[in-house]
């Protein structure tokens, strides 16, 4: 007796794509690759209202630590390919690196900026009580344990004792885990930008909306 095969591209398998915005993205991509980059994306304060320490799905313990760039062969050993230049760039722009390990194993980390930088063209400007958080990044082999809330929350504390309240990242408009993880830990959208590029040689940037 044979067993059917369960086709990858089952309905649950396509409408979980298409609700995390993963569709969406996808044609983003391809798109880019012939040129057209379109990519609206938010501008989102994090954490408006004091969060909940977010529980652990382990009994393990995990430190919380600021990470330096004697750690980066160790976490680029365990990240892909293009988590591996951003990485470098991070640590060039001079940004903290914080993260979370396990038995002096690196498990999930994150970058800080505190200085002005550039996306997709457009500026934006920190105040000395202010901080842009990027790149988040957990390991697979810590993948379940919700690392990345408890270690988003982490950083807000760590972030508090040096007298920077406000946080500040982007979230991809397609990008809809992204934006429900934020959502959780009591983040507003701000803005919504778009940033236009045809060519690598035309560039725009718009302002979508604004929120109260």
């Amino acid at each position: 007796m044979t067993t059917k095969k369960k086709s990858p591209y089952s309905l649950k398998v396509i409408s979980d794509v298409i609700k995390n915005g993963l569709f969406l993205q996808g044609v983003r991509h391809a798109f880019a690759k012939i040129g057209i980059d379109i990519m609206p994306y938010y501008w989102v304060e994090e954490e408006v209202i004091l969060t909940e320490e977010p529980k652990l799905r382990t009994d393990e313990t995990f430190v919380f630590k600021r990470l330096k760039k004697e750690d980066l062969k160790l976490i680029i050993s365990e990240a892909d390919s293009i988590n591996e230049s951003k990485i470098h760039q991070s640590f060039t722009d001079g940004q903290e690196c914080v993260g979370l390990t396990y038995n002096n194993q690196i498990a999930a980390y994150m970058f800080i900026e505190l200085n002005d930088f550039t996306i997709k063209g457009r500026t934006f400007k920190l105040n000395p009580n202010e901080a842009y958080l990027l790149n988040m990044f957990t390991l697979p082999v810590a993948r379940g344990k919700n690392l990345a809330p408890y270690l988003r929350y982490a950083s807000y504390r760590y972030l508090e004792e040096k007298n920077i309240i406000t946080k500040y990242s982007v979230s991809n408009y397609f990008n809809k885990s992204a934006i429900k993880f934020k959502k959780k830990l009591n983040s507003k959208h701000r803005k919504l930008y778009i940033h236009i590029e045809l060519f690598k040689s035309l560039r725009s940037n718009f302002t979508l909306k604004t929120y109260s």
